[in-house]
């Protein structure tokens, strides 16, 4: 992959100035508009054709034409109501779904500043061309595919695109791997993905359709739709009916001539009996009229109690399937788990605690009566304090949800300030008792950030509050500042030579660095992203510099986050598997992450064989077909992965569904 330099000479564009405006109409001329082309809605008029094409609305057409040449007048209005009944229902349904589909993709034309002219100006995203130099910050909607030319400390939300569930660190360092999956691209960032923190520069290098987002957007409109199993159901009774009316009007004209009946109607006798007609009448008879209508009701209805359940049927024909069902695809971020960075675990000591065990206020945390230094709650204590308050996110009132509350930030940080929050400490309040007096911010080389933390002279301390700097000041013996350090585990000990152990500072002896390293190790197989604590006691203010402020740390202890499996799932999959139904995984997520929560939710035990992304790219579509139903976990794939995945399990012979 090229290096920024190289990207810019082959774009033929300046960092420093970004295109002319001339440049940018001649490129928006040559490449198109920003934005996905989607194909047209399907006009009434098409949905109607669909409707009447059906072998067996066919079959009640014929029926209707030749009662109305037989001159029966009431069969043929009642046949033809049927039909008209049929095709409005099944019109109406699948016109009103198109149309809110529409309408759920319908978003205002987002602002994108960029670099043009040596000027700094926001423009709309579909003006967007390749070549143009764009300034990222959190917050910012990636408006089209680019590569990094700058980063400070950026890091992208890509869950949208790859699954990942955790912001993914980006940098400009150029990737050696021609064929790296896109979750591991770190100098670039992709349309529809967001900023969560940090600020950057980026090339444009892709726009519209021809950006990944694109291409999922090309792949899904290019599947060619296949027949439901009751639509080949129905052909086939069609087609069965058509043969069976020819073969009793041969049975009928045969039997008719035999007993020396007419082949014609004697003009002169109205009422006289005719071979032909009489085997007509009888063909007639044997189509079920009523069927389609009563078969198109019943959908219609279904349709309906899906959406009282927020399912939006776009064709009436899916409501059966669903029932036909035999494996599901599932993403994993946003699904089946919450979608939402949470602490689920804290490791102090060498004790391993979930979230949901330490339960209570502060007051069940930290005891202080004499033992409740000793006690691991301490450490837990600090551990939790120490993260909120080393930490970026802000928590305010949800405009939203009046009463509750919102942490607004990187989603990682996020999970922390609500895990404190749990123990009846906000982090408003925590940053008016121990204000930031000064910081040594987050890089990805350090993999850590520090922040210095004094005393505050607050009125009106709760118990919890009281008791937390009663622990502090004891922790700390009275020093007037605190240096809280966060970051990766293994960063951490470089700059630790101590560790809080039963609440005594002991040295940080190999074999205590081998137990730090152990839990470590053992969160991380779990799935869990882990974050370390480590802090320092300072006299006076140090100057903000990693080499004054992160040496001879003391490391308190470790906290798994992970994106949790929501309420509702592991039930939902055990359901499906008494059905019948086998529930698949298919993520751009790490592996161990995937098959941690799936194994938790029961897609998956302990046996389970994962793929990734890697070893799907390296497999034809035979040698897929031969391990697709073994496998219930597919780690860091692309969307093109997942369609083969799927369409490996259609030629298998299974009804699969994809979320």
């Amino acid at each position: 992959m090229l290096d920024a330099s190289d990207a810019m000479q082959r774009m033929q564009v300046d960092a420093s100035i970004g295109l002319t405006d001339l440049e940018a109409a001649a490129r928006l001329e040559r490449y198109g508009a920003n934005e996905l082309v989607e194909k047209p809605l399907k006009s009434p008029l098409a949905i109607l054709w669909e409707q009447l094409t059906a072998p067996l609305v066919l079959l009640l057409i014929a029926a209707a034409a030749v009662s109305a040449l037989l001159g029966k007048a009431d069969s043929t209005i009642a046949i033809l109501a049927i039909v008209a009944i049929n095709a409005v229902l099944g019109v109406v349904q699948e016109y009103r779904a198109e149309q809110a589909m529409a309408a759920l993709k319908k978003m205002a034309a987002p602002l994108v500043r960029v670099r043009r002219g040596g000027q700094t100006r926001d423009i709309q995203a579909r003006e967007l061309v390749p070549g143009d130099i764009v300034l990222l910050e959190a917050g910012s909607i990636v408006p089209a595919d680019a590569r990094l030319i700058e980063a400070a400390n950026l890091r992208a939300q890509e869950a949208s695109l790859t699954g990942e569930s955790q912001p993914v660190e980006k940098d400009t360092r150029t990737i050696q791997a021609a064929d790296a999956p896109l979750g591991d691209r770190h100098n670039m960032v992709y349309m529809g993905t967001s900023i969560t923190y940090g600020r950057g520069t980026a090339l444009i290098v892709e726009t519209g359709m021809q950006t990944q987002l694109g291409r999922i957007a090309d792949l899904i409109q290019s599947v060619e739709s296949e027949k439901t199993p009751l639509q080949r159901r129905m052909d086939e009774l069609g087609s069965v009916m058509i043969k069976a009316a020819f073969v009793v009007i041969v049975i009928a004209l045969v039997v008719g001539l035999i007993a020396g009946d007419p082949l014609l109607p004697d003009p002169a006798l109205p009422n006289d009996e005719a071979v032909l007609l009489n085997a007509v009448a009888i063909a007639v008879a044997v189509v079920p009229e009523g069927l389609p209508a009563v078969m198109t009701i019943a959908l219609a209805l279904g349709a309906q109690r899906m959406l009282r359940r927020r399912a939006l049927i776009r064709k009436l024909n899916a409501v059966e399937t669903l029932g036909s069902v035999t494996t599901i695809c599932s993403d994993k971020t946003g699904t089946l788990t919450e979608n939402k960075m949470t602490v689920t675990v804290i490791d102090v000591a060498g004790q391993t605690s979930s979230i949901e065990d330490i339960d209570g206020a502060l007051t069940s945390l930290v005891e202080l009566n004499g033992r409740g230094l000793a006690s691991p709650r301490s450490a837990q204590a600090l551990v939790l304090v120490g993260s909120a308050l080393c930490n970026d996110a802000i928590e305010q009132p949800d405009p939203n949800s009046p009463g509750n509350i919102m942490v607004v930030g990187d989603p990682t940080e996020g999970a922390l300030v609500t895990a404190v929050g749990r123990f009846g400490l906000r982090k408003p309040r925590l940053d008016l008792l121990l204000p930031r007096a000064a910081e040594v911010p987050f890089d990805s080389d350090r993999k850590r950030m520090t922040t210095v933390h004094r005393f505050a002279d607050v009125g009106n301390l709760s118990r919890d509050e009281r008791m937390l700097l009663d622990l502090l000041n004891t922790s700390f013996e009275n020093a007037a500042y605190i240096a809280f350090t966060k970051g990766a585990v293994d960063s951490l000990l470089t700059v630790c030579d101590r560790a809080w152990l039963d609440g005594q500072i002991v040295p940080l002896t190999p074999e205590l660095r081998a137990r730090i390293t152990k839990a470590n190790d053992d969160l991380a197989q779990n799935g869990l992203r882990v974050l370390g604590l480590a802090f320092k006691r300072f006299e006076t203010l140090p100057t903000a510099s990693v080499e004054t402020v992160e040496y001879n740390m003391v490391f308190v202890g470790m906290e798994g986050i992970i994106d949790p499996p929501r309420q509702e799932v592991k039930d939902a999959v055990a359901v499906c598997k008494t059905a019948g139904i086998r529930p698949v995984m298919i993520t751009g997520d790490h592996p161990l992450t995937a098959l941690a929560i799936a194994k938790s939710i029961g897609i998956a035990d302990n046996d389970a064989k994962v793929l990734t992304g890697h070893d799907l790219a390296a497999m034809s579509a035979d040698q897929l077909e031969n391990v697709v139903e073994d496998v219930s976990v597919y780690a860091r794939v692309s969307p093109e992965h997942k369609l083969n995945i799927v369409s490996a399990l259609q030629r298998r012979g299974h009804v699969a569904a994809m979320t």
